[in-house]
Parts: structure tokens; C-alpha cells; sequence
């Protein structure tokens, strides 16, 4: 349930930013004082339960093979077809080129190669524009992010494998990304290690609370004191930075509390990845569609429809088969593959 609100939460705040140009009117830039918008929240709580839940693959089957499979599984054959949908339906609808010249054209190919290698953007499509603002050449701009989970994913195998994925090394690499972050200006030439070290903080939190887990008391009374401590980094015009140290423990705290009534995933299935993946394209369709001139609100709402739609299909139709096929592979076939 947590996942799927953090997707929410992108969704709403994209809305901004498509239907005007500008998330400035976004309701939690102005509660931050103009320090951090509600989807990038949703990021950092999807990257400290993936810190989390990704740790606890590890240790409980540290065959790096096996992991490897699962994690591609989990991400790709989803973002094929959706490279797939954004590439071959939602571009030739949108293009002011002739289908033929749409389908021969260099940026075609250029955008299919830049997708499916999670190139973080930004990704465009020959003679599509969604509308005439800052974002209204932008295909997707929810992917970015996947490059940087899949650069998660090697860390934790290379730590496994090197017996380093321990509560100390965990700790550590919070810390570097709090400096990831404090020294974000900096570190922008670096290009994917700079990104890598400005979110690995937001992981490594994730790690460090699966690690700590048994000693940590998940309690209402420190959840509070958690909200208070991330009331008191937006006061200090720090709660990027500082996010990991108090977010993480809302975070699965928030996620331990199994819910029977609240677990949606068992009537409709999980549909907080392919939500994710498909509302930045849902929205600048519907912005299109209104002819560039629908509110905020608006595409919002349209766009969450069409969104919840495809998350439902991408689920039922790619995501639990590749996962279903990932848990039945034999173990001895996946170490033969990978040399173990």
C-alpha cells in the first residue's frame, strides 16, 4: 500500500508540471518553502523500501545469479512494453509527421535505445509535443530514476559477493549520500555517479533499518517522533539531505503494518510499479487531448484513470508472469548460466 501511495504522489505532483510548465503551485513546495516537491518524496520512499526488501532478497538467497534474474525481471519486461506503448500507440496518435516518416525517422530508433537502456532522459519523440511548456516534449519523465535502482541493485550484489553487506557498510553509505546531496553542485559533472551518490543515502537507509530491524521498536510514539524530526529538517531548509535519517523509519514503519483491509494488491494486484511507469504518459495525453488547456486538476484525474488502467494491465499482463517465471527457475540451471 505504501509503494502505491508513493506512485500517488508522483502522479499528483506531475500533474503540475505538465499542465503548467512549473510545479511551483505544487500544494508541498509551498509547505517546504520552496525545498522539495510530494513526488520526490514518492521517490525516496520507493527507493527506502527498495533499499529494504532488495537487502532482505540478498540475505535471504545470496546466489547472485538468481538475485540478478529476479531484480531484471522485476523492472524490465514491464519498461519494454511501456517503451513499446510510449514508442508505437501514444507516438504515431500524437506526431505531426506522416506515419511513414514517423516510423522511419533516426529519433525513433534513438528513443527505443535510450528507453530500453534506461537512459534517464530526457526522451523524445520525432514531431511529438504534448504542449507548448517547458515538459511538452517529454515522453516519460518518471524514468529517470530506474537507471539509478538498477545501479542499487549492482551495489548490493558487489556487496554481497564481497561480504560487505553489513549494518556498519550500510551506515556508511548513508552518510555518503547525505554528502551526495550537501555536495550535489559539485558532484554534477560526475553524471550517473553523482546521481548514484545524491540518492544512495535514500537506499542505504532502507538497508540500514532491515538490518537493524530486531532492535528497533516500531512503535505509533517513535513513528511521531520521526514526523517531528523531518518537521524539524524542513524547518532547517534540509530535508532532502537529511530525509534518510527520520524517512526511513516512517517509512517501514508505515509498511509493517500489515493491513488486511488496506491490501489492495490482493483483489487488483500490484499496481504501484506500472502506475508509476505509465502516469507522466497518461497525463500528457490528456493534456493533449484538452488541447494543451486543462488544469492541473484536471489531468490529474484524467490521467490517474487512464494510468490505473494500464498499471492493471502491465500487472496482469507482463509483471506477475515474468515474477511467476523468475520463482520457478531452477537454482542449478541459473548457476550453470552465470558460471557459479
Amino acid at each position: 500500500m505504501v509503494r502505491l501511495v508513493a506512485a500517488l504522489s508522483v502522479v499528483f505532483s506531475h500533474s503540475f508540471l505538465i499542465a503548467e510548465g512549473s510545479q511551483a503551485r505544487e500544494p508541498f513546495v509551498r509547505l517546504t518553502g520552496n525545498q522539495c516537491v510530494i513526488g520526490l518524496v514518492g521517490v525516496f520512499v520507493f527507493f527506502v523500501i527498495s533499499g529494504y526488501l532488495v537487502t532482505e532478497s540478498w540475505c535471504r538467497q545470496p546466489a547472485p545469479a538468481r538475485f540478478a534474474l529476479r531484480r531484471t525481471l522485476r523492472i524490465y519486461p514491464a519498461l519494454v512494453v511501456n517503451i513499446a506503448v510510449c514508442a508505437f500507440l501514444l507516438g504515431p496518435l500524437v506526431t505531426s509527421l506522416p506515419l511513414g516518416d514517423y516510423l522511419a525517422s533516426p529519433a525513433l530508433r534513438e528513443f527505443l535505445g535510450q528507453g530500453l537502456s534506461m537512459y534517464p532522459g530526457p526522451l523524445h519523440l520525432p514531431g511529438v509535443l504534448f504542449a507548448d511548456n517547458s515538459v511538452g516534449l517529454l515522453i516519460n519523465g518518471s524514468l529517470w530514476t530506474l537507471r539509478y535502482e538498477a545501479m542499487m541493485y549492482v551495489m548490493v550484489a558487489l556487496l554481497g559477493v564481497a561480504r560487505l553487506l553489513r549494518p556498519s557498510v550500510a551506515i556508511g553509505l548513508v552518510f555518503v549520500g547525505l554528502a551526495g546531496v550537501y555536495f550535489e553542485s559539485a558532484l554534477k559533472p560526475y553524471g550517473d555517479l553523482a546521481a548514484w551518490a545524491w540518492l544512495v543515502g535514500f537506499f542505504a537507509a532502507g538497508m540500514a533499518v532491515y538490518f537493524l530491524r530486531d532492535r528497533l521498536i516500531f512503535d505509533w510514539r517513535f513513528a511521531l517522533v520521526a514526523l517531528a524530526a523531518l518537521v524539524a529538517f524542513t524547518w532547517m531548509g534540509r530535508l532532502i539531505m537529511l530525509f534518510p535519517l527520520a524517512g526511513a523509519y516512517l517509512v517501514i514503519w508505515f509498511a509493517r503494518r500489515h493491513d488486511a483491509r488496506l491490501d489492495y494488491s490482493r483483489y487488483v494486484g500490484d499496481l504501484s510499479y506500472g502506475l508509476y511507469i505509465y502516469g507522466w504518459p497518461a497525463e500528457q495525453l490528456v493534456l493533449w487531448l484538452s488541447g494543451g488547456k486543462a488544469a492541473w486538476w484536471e489531468v490529474f484525474l484524467g490521467g490517474l484513470a487512464l494510468a490505473l488502467a494500464a498499471a492493471w494491465l502491465s500487472w496482469h499482463g507482463v509483471e506477475k508472469w515474468a515474477l511467476r517465471w523468475g520463482r520457478r527457475r531452477p537454482s542449478r540451471q541459473l548457476a550453470v548460466a552465470a558460471g557459479d
